[in-house]
C-alpha cells in the first residue's frame, strides 16, 4: 500500500497542479472519481496485465464519455498507461481529493454515530467542528448500533470518540489497572 502511494504521489500532484492552473479542479475530481471507479473493477484489472491489450485502449476504458480524447485529463491518462500505472488511479484519486480539500481549507470528517443524524444535528455538528478546526466541514455519516449512544469522530488526524461504549471501555481500563 506504501508503496502505491509513493508511486501515485507525483503523478497526483501534477494532476493537481495542472486542474489547478486551468481552473478545473472539480472537473479533474469527478474524471478521477470515474477513473478510478473503473480501476477497481476485477475485469479491468485483469485488463491491465494483459500484454495483448494496448496502452491507449486501457486509458480510452478509463476515460469518461463527456471527456474528449485530445482533452488534457486523456493525455494525462494516456501518460498514466505508457507508464504502466493505471493500477494506481485509486491512491492517485485519494491524494487529488486531499489535495483539493487542503486547498478549499475543507476537512473530510467520518462520523459513526449510534444512530442516523438528522439534517438539524449534521448542520450543529459541522458548526461546532468548523469551530473547532478553522476549515470548512464536510461529513461522511455512518450508523454502528454497537456504539450504543454518542458519535466517533474522524479527522485523519484525529479521532474523538464520544460513544457510550468508548466511554465504557475507557471505565473499564480505569477499573482494570
Amino acid at each position: 500500500m506504501m508503496e502505491a502511494l509513493t508511486l501515485a504521489r507525483p503523478y497526483a500532484r501534477a494532476a493537481f497542479e495542472l486542474a489547478r492552473a486551468n481552473g478545473t479542479l472539480n472537473e479533474w475530481w469527478q474524471a478521477l472519481s470515474f477513473a478510478a471507479s473503473v480501476a477497481q473493477d476485477p475485469r479491468v484489472v485483469a485488463l491491465c496485465n494483459d500484454p495483448r491489450v494496448e496502452p491507449h485502449q486501457l486509458a480510452a476504458l478509463h476515460l469518461p464519455s463527456d471527456i474528449a480524447t485530445d482533452a488534457p485529463f486523456a493525455r494525462f491518462l494516456d501518460d498514466l498507461a505508457d507508464h504502466g500505472r493505471m493500477p494506481l488511479l485509486t491512491e492517485l484519486h485519494a491524494l487529488f481529493d486531499a489535495y483539493k480539500r487542503e486547498s478549499e481549507s475543507t476537512l473530510q470528517v467520518k462520523v459513526t454515530s449510534a444512530m442516523a443524524l438528522d439534517a438539524e444535528q449534521t448542520e450543529q455538528l459541522k458548526a461546532t467542528l468548523k469551530r473547532r478546526f478553522q476549515r470548512a466541514i464536510d461529513i461522511d455519516a455512518e450508523v454502528d448500533p454497537t456504539l450504543l449512544a454518542g458519535v466517533i469522530i474522524d479527522t485523519g488526524e484525529q479521532v474523538i470518540d464520544g460513544s457510550a461504549r468508548g466511554r465504557l471501555q475507557r471505565l473499564a481500563s480505569v477499573l482494570t489497572h
